[in-house]
């Protein structure tokens, strides 16, 4: 699904929930999400309208997945995507940088996937 939006993979990486799938700590996911800049933001914002993210903080797309132009406040994207980890081709954050999102919302789904990440970054 994500392939199929043919974006220049130095201009987004995969955040929320998706790094879990990345590293075997999921099976599926709810949704994917991605944060992107430059040519991906460009490529993303042709094919939908962006609309104020829910969070409030930068703006979104929704196509087949739920693409922001930033994450939380104290989140860079260039910060994010510099440090993104590749898995089959793909940028994905490092699950150090998914635990502190976590951490911020904390929301039920969160302490969930916290316990999967704590336990595999003491692994």
């Amino acid at each position: 699904m994500l392939r199929a939006l043919d974006l220049p993979a130095r201009d987004f990486v995969v955040f929320g929930s998706g790094p879990l799938l990345a590293h075997n700590l999921r099976t599926t996911l709810g949704d994917l999400e991605v944060v992107a800049r430059g040519a991906a933001w460009e490529r993303l914002t042709a094919m939908g309208r962006p609309v104020p993210a829910p969070s409030g903080h930068g703006q979104m797309v929704r196509l087949q997945i739920e693409a922001t132009d930033r994450w939380l406040p104290g989140f860079d994207t260039d910060d994010l995507i510099a440090a993104a980890e590749w898995h089959a081709g793909i940028p994905f954050a490092p699950l150090a940088e998914v635990r502190r999102s976590k951490l911020t919302t904390c929301r039920p789904k969160d302490r969930v996937d916290l316990a999967l990440i704590d336990a595999r970054l003491a692994a």
